[in-house]
This record gives structure tokens, sequence and C-alpha cells, in this order.
């Protein structure tokens, strides 16, 4: 029999390549993204000591309900997590797409996180 291969099985496979390499540490941090069909989250993970240094989601209470799963639901929350990392002192970190493309919620969220201050 044969097994069908999915979106999300593949995603996944490119996501264990792309971890091979991508490592955060406290002074830079990993920021990975996961993205469902209604919602987008954000975190800094530090690998080394296995903790998260900052979140955001927008499951969030201040976030408005209608750009929840669209672009500007995704820039806010790239918005969020940038003023988070700044008040902790973290100015780079490495991105982790978790294997999505470059493209469309992620990319939006990429932006929004440089404009106010990451640099990766």
């Amino acid at each position: 029999m044969s097994k069908k291969i999915t979106r999300n099985f593949m995603r996944k496979k490119r996501h264990k390549r792309a971890r091979r390499t991508l490592i955060g540490t406290a002074v830079r941090p990993r920021l990975s993204v996961y993205r469902s069909n209604k919602n987008i989250f954000a975190q800094l993970i530090d690998d080394v000591n296995g903790e998260t240094l900052a979140s955001a989601s927008t499951l969030e209470e201040d976030s408005v309900k209608e750009t929840r799963g669209n672009k500007e639901g995704a820039k806010a929350v790239g918005e969020v997590l940038a003023k988070r990392a700044q008040e902790k002192d973290i100015k780079k970190v490495v991105f982790d797409r978790s294997g999505y493309r470059f493209h469309g919620r992620i990319k939006a969220l990429a932006e929004a996180a440089r404009e106010a201050g990451l640099e990766f």
C-alpha cells in the first residue's frame, strides 16, 4: 500500500532538517513560529537552557478577534513579540519558520518584528 504524503508531513520534514542547524541561545534566541488555520503563535526559545523567554499569539486577551487568522493578526503578533523581547534586552534572534514558506502570514510576522526592532 502507498502511504499518502500530506503537506503537514512534508512541513515537519523540512522543519526537522532546518532544526539541525538552528540553535537558540540566551544571547540570540530562536524565534519559532507556528501557524494554524485560525491563529498564529510565536515564541523566543533558548535551546541551551530549554526555556521560553517570550511568547505572543492571537489568542491573547489584547488581540482583536477580527484579525486572528490573517496578515493583520500576524503583524500584531510580531510587534508584541518584539516589544517583549526588547523588555528583556534581546535584539538579535534566529528566525525559525518551522518549515513554512516565507510567504503570507509568516512574512508579515517577520517584517513586523523587524520593524519593531528585532534583527535577523
